[in-house]
């Protein structure tokens, strides 16, 4: 079917079919009130066991030892709110699978969702363990907090593409021929120096199509999923990875890691100014922070001030990626390819042109497909 001419109220009409938007507002209708009723859930759960004395007297239950209520916390913090998400969870993957976006089994989702808690519970127990040893030893608790989840935070960045990522995906070196050849070349044109180009098995999963350079220094690499290889044409697959070393060359990643660590830093500072004030504290059913059972109080707090500086996040993240497509057009010169390369990812991941401005605004990480296709048009 040919496409409809381009409207005022919806410029995406002149690149995408009625049925491709009717199809993507179909899935978005029915994805996110799943997913924003989850996030509801989880945050309710936090509150009602952080700003009551219930979170108190579940970490109580685990005895009177200091270690005991202390593990206790970390692993009532990892399971419960996992369980209560897990049936959301679920509804969103059967809402996906009906428009073809999963083809993974359901054990290996639930192999996935095991992953993550062996991940989740050892950080978040050593972070605890950290956060009560030295508020119960120092009045400066927060100062030396403050340092270690700006440590933490570097060292999960550098981790996340050489120890994490291959906990969940499969990669394998890119055969030799014309597109990795293409690839590379693209890299050292824009002085870029890379690793390897890989292959992730990405098609156990899902059908979406993504591409990414992951790494610092000699672990640097480029990422192409074997849904995109198999579905985009060449050109598009250097178009995209063209937008990914666009991150490389404006050092999006150290970047985000130094704010990521100052973030979490001024974060702490403010978690402590929270978490030591008395009517919450009383609030918790507790009289002093360095008591373990403040912990769900701990979570709550960091969980309220996470979904406040969410929105603020993704409009930098919009911002970045924005900076991403620009370098992408600058490096290739390509914009008809560009525009072609969004089509098939819009129309592959059945992701929405132009998605209510308010849902856009508070979680949308990247600029709307209808966006990007406009801004590739201006530089013609």
């Amino acid at each position: 079917m040919s496409r409809p001419e381009a409207s005022p109220e919806n410029p995406a009409d002149a690149d995408f079919t009625p049925e491709h938007i009717a199809r993507a507002r179909a899935l978005r209708q029915g994805v996110w009130p799943v997913a924003l009723a989850g996030r509801a859930a989880n945050l309710a759960l936090l509150l009602t066991l952080g700003l009551t004395p219930a979170g108190a007297h579940l970490v109580a239950a685990f005895g009177g030892a200091w270690a005991g209520r202390v593990a206790g916390a970390a692993l009532t913090l990892v399971l419960l709110p996992q369980l209560l998400t897990l049936p959301f969870a679920a509804r969103g993957r059967v809402v996906r699978s009906r428009f073809g976006l999963v083809t993974q089994s359901w054990r290996g989702w639930a192999a996935d969702q095991l992953r993550g808690l062996l991940i989740s519970l050892p950080l978040v127990a050593g972070a605890l363990f950290a956060v009560y040893a030295l508020a119960g030893v120092t009045r400066w608790w927060w100062a030396w907090a403050a340092l270690g989840a700006a440590a933490v935070t570097v060292a999960l960045s550098w981790a996340a593409p050489v120890v994490f990522e291959p906990l969940f995906n499969r990669f394998t070196p890119m055969p030799a021929g014309p597109l990795r050849d293409a690839l590379l070349s693209l890299a050292a044109r824009d002085g870029v120096t890379v690793r390897d180009v890989l292959v992730a098995d990405a098609s156990r999963r899902t059908t979406a199509l993504n591409a990414y350079v992951s790494g610092f220094g000699r672990t640097r690499r480029i990422v192409a999923y074997d849904t995109l290889l198999s579905t985009a044409e060449p050109r598009e697959v250097e178009l995209v990875v063209a937008h990914e070393l666009g991150h490389v060359v404006h050092r999006d990643v150290p970047r985000g890691t130094a704010l990521g660590a100052l973030g979490a830093a001024a974060g702490v500072c403010l978690l402590a100014l929270a978490v030591t004030w008395s009517p919450l504290l009383t609030a918790a059913g507790t009289t002093h922070f360095a008591d373990p059972r403040t912990a769900w109080l701990l979570a709550a707090t960091a969980a309220t001030g996470a979904a406040l500086a969410g929105p603020f996040g993704c409009a930098l993240s919009r911002r970045v990626e924005r900076r991403a497509d620009h370098h992408a057009l600058a490096l290739t010169g390509d914009s008809a390819g560009f525009i072609a390369m969004q089509r098939r990812l819009t129309a592959v991941n059945v992701a929405e042109p132009s998605p209510p401005r308010a849902l856009h605004l508070l979680w949308g990480t990247h600029p709307t497909p209808a966006a990007r296709i406009a801004a590739a048009r201006a530089t013609r």
